[in-house]
């Protein structure tokens, strides 16, 4: 018995362009918030933000 894999494809390459540039979007948010507001003086929120992050 032999199993068929269907693979998923983008619908467009302005669907992936799109994906793709969520994803640098977020993970620029992701990375340069949290230094920005440590750096500006916003420790405790940026405590609160990274445990929401991870949770």
């Amino acid at each position: 018995m032999e199993q068929q894999h269907n693979k998923g494809q983008w619908g467009s390459s302005f669907g992936f362009l799109m994906a793709a540039v969520g994803s640098a979007v977020g993970l620029g948010n992701l990375w340069g918030f949290p230094y920005k507001m440590g750096i500006n003086g916003g420790f405790a929120f940026l405590l609160l933000y990274l445990i929401l992050v991870v949770s």
